[in-house]
Formats: C-alpha cells, structure tokens, sequence
C-alpha cells in the first residue's frame, strides 16, 4: 500500500478517508475530473494520487468556492503545466549536451 500508483481502496473506504460520500466520488468520475481504476469486476479502486487529487478538488470547491467546471479548468491547467515543465527540462538536457558537443 505504500505504492501511490497502486490502486488500493475502494470507494466505500475512499469516501471515508476524504469525509464525503461514496456517490460524490460516482459524481466526479461522472464529470470526468477522476478516473479510478477498474478492477475485473468492474468495482472502482482508488490510489493514493486519486485520494490527494480528490482532497485538491475538495479544497478548491469547499474552501476557495470553485465550481465544478472551474475545478476541472484547473486541473487542465496544472495538467498542462506539468508537460510544459517536463518539456522544458527536456530541451535544457538537450541543449547542455549539444553545448557539450561543440568544439
């Protein structure tokens, strides 16, 4: 269980550990904003990212007031920034080694 990829709880347990219920977690799989695995009889295993994601969405809509759809821009948005800060240490090894090459 120490493994953040792996998918480990259940909704029931999940909704548990976030303090909401089981069909608010159906809700933002519903919307698209999580993705739970699916185990081969097809019941919803969260990981732990799903859980800190979930606590994310949590805090942006109770505490910050974001609706959903403005939840789900944001989370684009971090999605997207994310490439952009791994494309960008990518071109920075690419251009140190071709500094390295030159003469």
């Amino acid at each position: 269980m120490n493994d953040e990829g792996r998918p480990c709880y259940v909704i029931s347990v999940a909704a548990e550990m976030l303090g909401t219920r089981t069909h608010t977690l159906r809700y933002y799989e519903k919307v698209g904003i999580i993705k739970p695995f699916r185990s081969p009889g097809n019941i919803r295993l969260y990981t732990e990212e799903d859980i800190a994601l979930m606590r994310r969405i949590r805090h942006l809509m109770n505490d910050l007031g974001v609706n959903i759809a403005g939840v789900e821009v944001i989370l684009n948005i971090l999605d997207r920034l994310v490439d952009l800060q791994r494309e960008n240490r990518e071109l920075s090894q690419q251009l140190e080694k071709l500094k390295g090459e030159s003469p």
